[in-house]
């Protein structure tokens, strides 16, 4: 089965050595996979696990993906004349006294049970992590492009009324949500902490000043960081947690700072009489990208992470580029366009990378907002908007691919991933 990995890096025109225009595709036909559910001890369940799977190996690019139920006994012979080569069967299993889900994953070729993957259902409506863990044992059985992102939780800021919205966690297809932060406040602009996904910081509006909190998810304790007139807003963390960038007013116009979590103090770290916001870092953690009026309307520059480093404009096409996200050496950005043909604003993401002048097109209509990079930069997700629907996108970089989760009854202030 592992020899059908075999990828071909394909380039475009004349940037053959631009990455961001790297497109992997498959230079022969993707492994076909069976995915059946078991309707013992709990068809429902079962068949929930079986839907989120089947959708998440779709969604991975790497497979041919057929639907069934369970046959009983594997007929291997009629699975090699259909040309399957995997078969993955979720059932919900008893152990005990507690339930299970449970995944079979047969190998047609060697006609043989190759993994089972038990995940306890500590509550019913966590299925939906069950199932991508499930797409993730899969996927690296087969030593294919690790999939792990799909099992990061979304951390994201609701509107609920008037100055109120909550915080909420989800998975990346949003069928899995839950409030954590409820308090008839505004709670916004949440930023994981940590690659473990165990805090995050978030801003909540007192009575007078906007403060910034770290939440601990397992102990449900808080800590104050920082708070500002005006604004208060962190917008970066570092690969490894120990410095974040804030974007906070205490005298009236904002600027950015770097801020050390073990030592707990900060720096300013650019001083310009207008509007310096949304620092991300970038290098390494080495310098940093943020938004600035420089040039007399919302642009993105660069600079090292000192105040007495000059900054450097790293966009001269289009006359609004704002909310940013950045890994490594790569940058995605909105990038406000001119009205299209039913004389609505189109707000486009866009990706650029420090090594080349090529700017590449992710979107094409609509309002596209708040790009945020995967752990590993080989994937953004956003908000999507048009008038015909209101969506959580998220783009495959390597696969030039694109999907659309529906966000039902849910509007989103701001998200992190």
């Amino acid at each position: 089965m592992r020899y059908l990995w075999l990828f071909l890096i394909c380039t475009i025109g004349l940037f053959a050595t631009d990455k961001t225009l790297d497109i992997i595709k498959t230079i022969q036909k993707l492994p076909k996979i069976e995915v059946r559910y078991s309707i013992d001890n709990d068809a429902n369940y079962a068949l929930k696990l079986h839907e989120v799977l089947a959708n998440d190996l779709k969604t991975s690019q790497h497979f041919d993906v057929s639907q069934n139920k369970d046959q009983g006994a594997i007929n291997y012979a009629e699975l090699k004349d259909k040309k399957v080569h995997l078969v993955a069967l979720v059932s919900v299993a008893v152990e005990n006294g507690n339930k299970i889900s449970r995944l079979k994953l047969y190998d047609v070729d060697t006609e043989t049970l190759k993994k089972t993957f038990d995940y306890p259902i500590l509550s019913s409506d966590l299925y939906p992590f069950a199932a991508h863990n499930m797409a993730i044992v899969v996927n690296d059985y087969l030593k294919a492009p690790s999939i792990a992102w799909m099992k990061r939780l979304i951390v994201f800021s609701k509107y609920i009324g008037p100055g109120i919205t909550n915080i909420a966690l989800a998975d990346y297809t949003m069928r899995y949500q839950k409030e954590i932060i409820k308090n008839n406040r505004l709670n916004i602009f949440p930023k994981w902490a940590n690659a473990e996904q165990t805090e995050f910081y978030y801003t909540q509006y007192g009575e007078r000043t906007p403060i910034i909190l770290k939440y601990n998810i397992q102990k449900a304790t808080h800590e104050n960081i920082a708070s500002s007139q005006g604004m208060a807003v962190v917008s970066s963390v570092s690969s490894d947690g120990s410095k974040i960038l804030m974007s906070l007013a205490p005298d009236g116009q904002p600027d950015v700072y770097l801020y050390d979590t073990h030592k707990k103090t900060k720096t300013k770290i650019t001083r310009y009489p207008g509007i310096d916001v949304s620092g991300v870092f970038l290098e390494d953690d080495k310098s940093m990208a943020f938004v600035s009026d420089r040039s007399g309307y919302p642009n993105i520059y660069m600079k090292k992470l000192g105040l007495k480093e000059s900054a450097e404009q790293l966009l001269y096409e289009g006359r609004s580029n704002e909310s940013i996200d950045a890994y490594k050496d790569s940058i995605v950005y909105v990038s406000r366009e001119n009205l299209n043909e039913f004389g609505k604003t189109v707000f486009n993401l866009n990706l650029i990378t420090l090594n080349s002048k090529y700017i590449r097109r992710l979107t094409v209509n609509g309002s596209n907002q708040m790009p945020r990079f995967s752990m590993d930069g080989r994937n953004i997700m956003y908000i999507k908007k048009t008038p015909q629907e209101y969506a959580m996108g998220l783009i495959l970089l390597d696969y030039n691919q694109s999907f659309l989760f529906p966000l039902k009854n849910v509007k989103i202030q701001a998200f992190d991933w």
